[in-house]
């Protein structure tokens, strides 16, 4: 048997070179078929140069600089543009799905059409294919494997149960850098301030998604679509020391959990190798030093972007769409101090209320849908917010 050809989008991000970091502990018996990125040329080609892959993509460029060009290893071509994306996909056997936000949900749709088993961190693209993605996915029975620590946690907690006896999804949270700070600390929030996470390192956007906790709010959405069950279901609970990644709760009021260094090589490595497990370069847990695991209820006056995913995915409709693009939009503007923090909630509230009743019947719905929220948000920021 040949080696596992694995594809790699969004590769220089941070869960892209984690990624890379376990399948050097396993070259007998995986290959890297292709590594995208969205900007950073010099990495990606620093990648290549180490792996050689066949494919190379630059999805946030309009053309390969011949500079660019120059530098490819033998037998690597490379392509730029968001089709980028669907072409790393083409030959792999699994397709680990790390690109920023909804740009991945033409490649996340491009392999469940063409049954590519997809190694899952992009949680946008799930939320905002809601039921059409659910259904591809029952009709297709490609191989969707979380990568995001807590949906890990809970696909190996629900390994070898039975579904029926299923009674609540626990899903843990951090709290971020904002879980004590006062009220008028939070609305004062520079944006040096909402990029401190106390245990993870991450990119830009999903750190300042955990400091409003919107990214938890997305992690609801995906796990009433990834595991098919109402997000009635599913409940958050703060938890400071990120050891218990997430649990599952059963009728018989047994509680299981998924304890673990917070380190990302573990879900990664666990998604990469399923349904085997294998030492990944990660340190022990040590149990006699982590101290006491304390748990707290999610405080709606710090993180009111909970509650509105709440109530986005309450009706199962594409209100979550609108909850992500806006979410998006209000970063971006955030993260180039164009608002306050505080305008994160109040942009994708008053995108809720404008798109309230969206009609999504199809994919390319979906990508219009997009265009037209981000278009809206972009022109209808409250003045309030503004910097």
């Amino acid at each position: 048997m040949g080696k596992r050809k694995i594809s790699i989008l969004g590769s220089t991000g941070s869960i892209g070179e984690n990624t890379l970091r376990v399948i050097r502990r396993h070259l007998d018996e995986m290959q890297v078929w292709a590594l995208t990125a969205h900007r950073n040329q010099e990495r990606l080609l620093a990648q290549a140069q180490e792996f050689g892959p066949v494919f190379l993509g630059v999805s946030g460029a309009d053309e390969i600089s011949r500079q660019f060009a120059r530098q490819l290893p033998q037998g690597t071509r490379a392509e730029a543009g968001a089709g980028a994306l669907i072409e790393a996909c083409k030959g792999a056997d699994l397709v680990v799905l790390a690109v920023v936000g909804m740009a991945g949900l033409p490649a996340f749709e491009y392999c469940l059409r063409n049954g590519i088993a997809v190694a899952f961190a992009t949680k946008e693209a799930l939320v905002c294919g809601g039921r059409l993605a659910r259904d591809l996915m029952d009709e297709n029975k490609a191989p969707v494997l979380p990568v995001d620590s807590e949906l890990s946690a809970i696909f190996q907690c629900l390994q070898g149960e039975r579904r029926e006896e299923l009674e609540t999804i626990w899903l843990t949270a951090s709290g971020g850098p904002f879980r004590t700070a006062s009220r008028q600390q939070i609305e004062q929030a520079s944006v040096a301030d909402a990029l401190q996470h106390p245990n993870w390192s991450m990119g830009a956007k999903i750190t300042v998604d955990c400091a409003s906790m919107v990214n938890k709010g997305l992690e609801v959405m995906e796990t009433r679509w990834l595991f098919d069950v109402p997000a009635g279901k599913i409940r958050v609970a703060v938890h400071p020391q990120s050891i218990i990644h997430s649990m599952v709760e059963f009728k018989d009021r047994a509680i299981l959990a998924q304890l673990g260094s917070p380190d990302m090589k573990i879900p990664i490595a666990y998604a990469l190798r399923y349904p085997h497990r294998e030492p990944c370069g990660v340190q022990p847990l040590d149990l006699f030093s982590c101290g006491a695991l304390t748990f707290e209820q999610p405080d709606p006056a710090r993180f009111p972007c909970l509650q509105l995913a709440y109530r986005a995915i309450e009706r199962d409709d594409y209100l979550q769409l609108v909850f992500n693009s806006a979410n998006e939009v209000a970063v971006d503007l955030f993260l180039r101090e164009k608002i306050t923090f505080p305008g994160i909630y109040a942009l994708i509230a008053a995108a809720m209320e404008r798109f309230d009743g969206i009609c999504i019947r199809r994919f390319d719905d979906i990508y219009a849908a997009d265009g037209e929220i981000r278009a809206w948000c972009a022109e209808n920021v409250p003045r309030s917010v503004l910097k």
